[in-house]
Formats: structure tokens, sequence, C-alpha cells
């Protein structure tokens, strides 16, 4: 039995190894090596002796076997054995004894004279809700596969899933416009990594807004409640286009991962950061606030690498103290020692204002830029709004500074108020 098992986290070496193919399923790759380093990585950190990915044929609702080590390309309707059973009612199978269970398919353990125990199998589902294949697990070295093993298994699922529907995209958009058609694709990728709803956080009014300049950017944002925690980012690489999008969901793919699977703010911060380095060219950064708040007791701690100024507003007094980053930005060098993590108490009607530089930095044609001030005078005079219309509020005071310049930059907002409760 693994520490891990036993106490229900993660060790180190197996939060690496999952954030490692994060990070490679976020880059550009083919389908054979994506689905190789999934299975692969499966295999090393659930401890079992195989591991396979059936993709769904949605025109003849089949599956096709296409990553395992000794046959490929068996093709199975859905509802037939564990794998097709798992596809028919989209949920995680976890069968201890595969010959017990009526479900078992034999079929392929004849083919390739392996024989099977033990068996994990998912559905892979998009963000959409579509089916888009199956990954089994199968043999557990060190006995049967137990409730950790499924929570480690559907973090990695989810994240095959994204990648396998990122390849279909590819797919469907390297034909005629290639230029346009790879913008449309890597804008479809980043804003898919976007939340699709904002999370409903008890006492909390919460808000993200993000508009690129071009079709794609180098911003990214996320609001998501990991276990009771509200998870609060916001990033910002360098440079436009492809590239800074390609780098910052990179970095959002891989901050969900780690923190998923239990990881604290140190942790995640710090793995992301040297793989990173690792990973962006020497002239690229991204500069990202990353925090977790308590709405219990309404602590807020946070690593702020080079993204700031970031804004408190203190409804006791009716204004915005100002706080600087705490390190230097993502994955411009290796950490050798732990992040600095800031802690700091939201009052009641208190508000967390993150914005990229699209927004301070606004030109308005005349060399003159919006500026933190002119932030300050919209915060205090429409927080009490909330933060959607706090977000609009501060978009039509640029639009309106502006005088019809163009935007240059991307704009991201991260607003989080704490009710007067």
């Amino acid at each position: 039995m693994t520490d891990r098992s036993a106490r229900g986290d993660l060790s180190t070496e197996d939060l690496a190894i999952l954030l490692e193919v994060t990070r490679s399923l976020a880059a550009p790759f083919d389908l054979m090596s994506m689905l190789a380093a999934v299975t692969a990585a499966a295999r090393q950190v659930l401890r079992a002796e195989r591991s396979s990915v059936w993709l769904h044929d949605a025109s003849t609702d089949e599956l096709v076997l296409e990553v395992s080590s000794d046959i490929r390309h068996v093709r199975i309707p859905v509802g037939l054995g564990l794998v097709g059973a798992c596809a028919r009612d989209r949920r995680v199978l976890n069968v201890a004894d595969c010959y017990a269970d009526p479900r078992f398919d034999r079929q392929v353990d004849r083919q390739s004279g392996y024989r099977t125990r033990c068996a994990l199998t998912l559905p892979l589902i998009d963000h959409a809700g579509a089916l888009v294949g199956v990954m089994q697990v199968l043999n557990r070295i060190d006995g049967i596969f137990e409730s950790a093993d499924e929570q480690l298994a559907t973090a990695l699922a989810a994240q095959c899933a994204v990648a396998l529907q990122r390849v279909q995209m590819v797919e469907s958009l390297i034909e005629g416009e290639k230029m346009r058609r790879e913008m449309e694709m890597a804008q479809a990728v980043q804003m898919s990594t976007l939340p699709q709803t904002m999370p409903v956080v008890a006492g909390y009014d919460v808000h993200g807004t993000f508009r690129p300049a071009l079709l794609t950017g180098g911003d990214t944002y996320d609001l998501a409640l990991v276990g009771d925690d509200l998870l609060v980012v916001l990033g910002d690489a360098t440079g436009h286009g492809i590239a800074p999008a390609l780098s910052v969901t990179q970095m959002h793919a891989m901050l969900r991962m780690a923190f998923r699977l239990g990881a604290g703010l140190e942790t995640a911060f710090a793995q992301v950061n040297d793989l990173l380095a690792e990973t962006l060219a020497e002239d690229r950064f991204v500069t990202a606030f990353i925090g977790v708040l308590d709405p219990g007791t309404h602590v807020l701690r946070y690593v702020s690498a080079g993204q700031g100024p970031i804004l408190h507003f203190h409804a006791d007094r009716g204004a915005c103290s100002r706080h600087k980053p705490t390190s230097f930005p993502l994955g411009a060098m290796p950490l050798v020692r732990p992040p600095r993590v800031v802690e700091t108490t939201l009052a009641p009607g208190d508000a967390l204002v993150l914005l990229s530089d699209g927004v301070y930095e606004y030109d308005n044609g005349s060399g003159e830029q919006f500026g933190e001030d002119r932030v300050e005078q919209v915060v205090c005079g429409h927080h009490a709004n909330g933060m959607a219309a706090l977000s609009t509020a501060l978009l039509d005071a640029v639009q309106a500074f502006a005088r019809g310049a163009a935007q240059q930059d991307d704009i991201t907002m991260v607003l989080v108020r704490r009710g007067l409760r």
C-alpha cells in the first residue's frame, strides 16, 4: 500500500508526473504522441500494469482501441464490455474482479493472451458534455484500485478529454485559410479554458471578464471552487497571438490540475513555475496572481508573480490600498526557495480588484494612459452595484477615455467582493 493510498493525498513525484502530462497536452502534439503520454502517466501514477485509450466513433457509435501495448484497432459497440458500459452510462467503473463481473468482455483477453484481474474504466467527456472516448487502466500492481486512484484517474481523464477535443479541433481547422484558421483554433482552445459560468460562493459576488486585443490573447483568468475554497487566478503572458495564448493555456491547465489534486498554494506555484521555466523561450514569461480564498474565514492567501498592482478596496474607509508583486514572473527562472505567500482578510463590503495591463496602460492616442488613479475612482464609485456592473463601468470608462483609440493589449478583470453581512 502506498502512502498516497493510505492518506488519500498525492506525492510530490506523482504531482510532477501529472503536471508534466498536463503541460504536454497544452502544447502542440500529434494524436498518438498525446495518447502515449497519457497512458504512460496513468500506468506510472496508478501503479498499473497496462492502460489503454478507446476513441469514440460517433458515426457508428463504436469504440476503437487506439492505444494498447499488444493489439490495436479493435472495434466494439457502445454498451459491450466494461469499456462499452462506461461509455454508455458515462460513469467511472471500478471493478475489483473482472471475470466475476457479467459486463466484462473476455474477447480482448483472448486476442492478446493477457489476463485481466481488476480494471478502472473512465469516460472521456469534453467541456461541452460530448463523449470522446474511454480510458482504461488494468491490474494494479499491489492490489485493487481504490477511491484515491479513482480521483487521480478522473483528473487525468479530464485532461485527456480536453486534449482529444483539441486534436479534433486542430484537424478540422488545418485546411484552407491556414493562418486565420489557426487563430480561430487557438481562440477556441483558449476560450474553452475560461470559466463558462461564475462559481456560486456564499456571501461573495465574483466576476471575470476577458477581452483579447486580437482573436487570441496572452491573458487568462480563473475563478473556480476547489473544495470549499475559491481559486482566483489572473495571468498575462508576454506578447500577443498564438504563442502567448498557448503559454497561458499551459499555465491555466497545470494550475487547475495541481489544485484539483489537492496541492497547496506553495507547491502548485513552485511546480508550475519550474515546468514553465523549462518550456518557455528565454524571452517569454507569464505574470500571474494566484490566490486561494477561504469564504468561511474570509482569508485570502496569494502569490503575485510580477502581477500588479493588486487593489484591495476597503469598504470601511471607501478607498483602495495597492499591493506590489511578491515574486518574479512565472517561467522566468526556476525557484530556489518556496514562494512568499501573503495573507489578507476581506472585511464586509471589501473587494479584490485584479486587472491586466490592458486596462491600466490603455492609451488614448495622445500618449496618456488610463492609469491607476482612474481605476480607483471607478472602483470607489461603482463597487456597491455588484462586480458585473463594476466590470461594465470600468470598460465604459476606458472606452470614454480612449476617445476611439484602438485596443492594443488584452483586457482581463477578476473581481471578488465580500457581502456586507
